[in-house]
């Protein structure tokens, strides 16, 4: 008999999310993703199962905390708060073990009208797709329903509290492995889950530290600071004459970049610094994965070094699995989204952060100079509208010119055409070291497009 696989709905590429107390993240749905989550581990053998849960600082947080906890203790989870803390944190918690799964409630880089729900393994990875879209399955289960334990098997709630110190202590391990030389620099913590912890961290570094997000009030997350809002670091970089300045997002698993002339530092430069330094270190496995947005200079960049660089669609998760697949200890996108295998099972902005001065210190690397020594191809995208998607990528006047572009970009540049996954557009990206080549072909792809939607 064939078999139908599964496709999520709700979950995206980074969990689910929504405004909160709307769709998808009303307490209520909050309550059954916690439910189904339960009834996915008792199934696969794990009938109690002990979870760590946290949060980012959303005024929404605690709301969705109670409702997502009050669904695990109803299927019988025993739950254990951390309470506001960055999601690559819970991931160091769960790598110590003592925990069968994690759920963090963050909405990441959005703004604080929104929120979100991401389970871990116990192992500190992220769902699989497939696990994702069994627990949705689960959703519509009458089993979901029936399953009710009762007096000894309901679920109760514990306080972690003290575990965040293993997050803590880890990090300051790192970072007193670095020789630095005292550089002043600037922390900013989008307002967000990393805003209670990074004077701790940061406290330990041999130089001025100036620090701004760190005043989170549940509304004011990722609110003009944060890797959304580089330009307010340039700013507070020129203010204190930092040699360099680090922002994280809402939940903290990325990490952007400034050099003291406010120039940006992206994950794209952050790969080939650390990627050379753990090479020479022999710890970089078969090469490094990138995202099929990474620019073509990072790969000239690689292949100079002798690294071999894999590509991968976009998205953290996808990173992790090609790592895996092809045995690579790095990988990350340009978005500053980076996992290190030897740290991290997911992406962290403190450790990347503190792995990048600690890279451009043991190279030998002047910082000011790295964006100078990048030169990026010219890049092109373009988002064109259309009702049907399908229709226009199936095509065969548009495969046509897709392989004619290709022709044309052929050792000189590359395409990428992909419809968007949540808006009806099809983005067109063209990339070639000539600027007239890189806007004469995505031109020509857009006109087609346009003509075959009609």
């Amino acid at each position: 008999m064939a078999t139908h696989e599964k496709i999520r709905c709700m979950f995206g590429t980074d969990g689910v999310r929504d405004v909160a107390n709307r769709g998808l993240m009303t307490p209520e749905m909050a309550l059954s993703f916690g439910r189904a989550f339960v009834l996915y581990l008792t199934e696969r053998g794990i009938p109690r199962p002990k979870i760590v849960v946290c949060k980012d600082t959303r005024r929404s947080g605690a709301m969705l905390e109670s409702a997502l906890c009050s669904g695990m203790m109803s299927a019988g989870a025993e739950i254990y708060l951390l309470g506001v803390f960055p999601t690559p944190g819970i991931s160091c918690v769960l790598r110590q073990g003592g925990f069968d799964a994690g759920a963090v409630i963050s909405a990441s880089h959005n703004a604080s009208e929104y929120n979100g729900i991401k389970f871990f393994t116990s192992a500190g990875y992220k769902l699989k797709d497939e696990d994702e879209a069994e627990i949705e399955s689960y959703l519509g289960d009458d089993l979901l329903h029936d399953w009710r334990p009762t007096g000894a098997s309901v679920g109760d709630i514990h306080d972690a509290g003290l575990k965040k110190g293993l997050y803590l202590d880890w990090l300051g391990d790192i970072l007193s492995s670095i020789a630095h030389g005292g550089w002043p620099l600037v922390v900013d913590a989008a307002n967000g889950a990393a805003s209670e912890i990074v004077a701790d961290i940061f406290g330990k570094w041999g130089g001025p530290v100036f620090y701004c997000g760190v005043d989170a009030d549940g509304l004011n997350i990722n609110d003009g600071v944060g890797v959304m809002h580089i330009d307010h670091l340039a700013s507070e970089v020129a203010k204190h004459s930092a040699s360099l300045g680090m922002a994280f997002d809402g939940d903290t698993d990325r990490v952007l970049m400034c050099d003291s002339r406010g120039r940006l530092i992206d994950g794209d430069i952050m790969l080939w610094v650390i990627a050379r330094f753990l090479n020479g270190q022999g710890k970089l496995g078969s090469g490094m994965v990138a995202t099929v947005m990474s620019n073509m200079i990072l790969e000239e960049k690689m292949a100079a070094e002798g690294i071999k660089l894999f590509r991968c669609p976009v998205g953290d998760r996808y990173v992790l699995e090609k790592m895996i697949e092809v045995g690579a200890l790095l990988g990350g996108e340009q978005s500053g989204h980076l996992i290190v295998l030897d740290h991290v099972a997911t992406g962290d902005g403190i450790c990347t952060g503190l792995l990048f001065l600690k890279s451009c210190l043991e190279l030998g690397e002047d910082m000011d100079t790295l964006v100078d020594r990048f030169p990026r191809y010219p890049q092109l995208l373009r988002n064109v509208k259309v009702s049907d998607r399908d229709a226009v990528l199936s095509s065969p006047a548009l495969e046509e010119a897709c392989k004619n572009a290709e022709r044309r970009l052929s050792g000189v540049g590359r395409l990428l055409l992909r419809p968007s996954g949540t808006e009806p557009l099809i983005r067109i990206l063209v990339e070639a070291r000539d600027a007239g080549l890189t806007k004469s072909v995505c031109e020509e792809l857009e006109r087609t497009v346009i003509e075959i939607a009609g």
